[in-house]
């Protein structure tokens, strides 16, 4: 006798409606063909359905997976990303604990990018692994080409971009003190949700320097394909961004300000 069951997250039973006799059976399944939520699902007594529940570890599992490894390496390797770290030095453990030392960059990683990367460039790009590894692999091959072609059009100068480990949003302060870019954009993994682990944003800076908070900076988020930002378009949009950024001299708050 076979006790396996089928695979829950399988796309063809994923997106089956599991209420029992419905009323409007094609009216269900339409609603949960137009929307991720998890509605439909049907219960037993008070409880999920065992379909449901091992849908929900399988998309939890997808979480975690992507959380707690690293970005692979032949990745960084194709663009020639060299890596720094930030103050972590715990491990992911202490990533998830110490968010502060992820704006932080270790005093080896600030040697290194101040003899490795160009000074005073218009755009710097940054590729931070945040609380995603997924998200950069599903996305940085289509984005970063996009955004260096897009620079170059624009007649702006395009710094050396690098890859920063435990990173969060605020390590672009640390950065724009070192480089002194006009515009940094960091492509970083976002915090994945149940089942959805390929979304990755670009936060966006002015001449970013120690001190700035989130009202000082630009993002677009939700990039990824299928339902997202398409990595395409937002690296197209990005640029728009930064032009505008160095057009108005600022960024975040100021910049909607400025630019009506």
């Amino acid at each position: 006798m076979c006790i396996d069951r089928p695979d829950p997250a399988a796309p063809e039973r994923r997106g089956k409606a599991q209420v029992d006799n419905p009323r409007d059976p094609a009216g269900v399944q339409a609603l949960v063909a137009a929307t991720p939520a998890r509605i439909g699902v049907g219960r037993a007594g008070p409880r999920f359905k065992t379909r449901s529940l091992l849908l929900f570890q399988a998309d939890h599992a997808i979480t975690q997976d992507a959380l707690f490894r690293d970005v692979n390496q032949p990745l960084l390797d194709e663009f020639g990303l060299f890596t720094v770290q930030t103050k972590i030095t715990g491990g992911k453990q202490e990533y998830l604990l110490r968010p502060d030392l992820g704006r932080l960059l270790s005093d080896d990683a600030k040697r290194t990018i101040a003899e490795r990367c160009v000074k005073n460039p218009n755009i710097q790009v940054v590729v931070g692994d945040g609380l995603s590894a997924a998200a950069i692999e599903a996305n940085l091959r289509q984005m970063l080409p996009v955004i260096r072609q897009g620079t170059q059009a624009a007649g702006l100068t395009f710094g050396t971009p690098f890859f920063v480990k435990y990173a969060r949003v605020g390590i672009i302060n640390d950065i724009g003190d070192l480089l002194q870019p006009d515009v940094i954009i960091l492509l970083i993994g976002e915090r994945p949700g149940l089942g959805r682990a390929e979304s990755m944003s670009a936060y966006m800076g002015y001449k970013p320097k120690t001190g700035d908070t989130d009202a000082n900076r630009d993002v677009v988020c939700n990039i990824f394909e299928g339902g997202g930002t398409n990595p395409l378009e937002a690296g197209a949009f990005v640029i728009q961004i930064a032009q505008k950024m160095r057009k108005h001299g600022c960024s975040g708050v100021a910049l909607k300000l400025a630019s009506g």
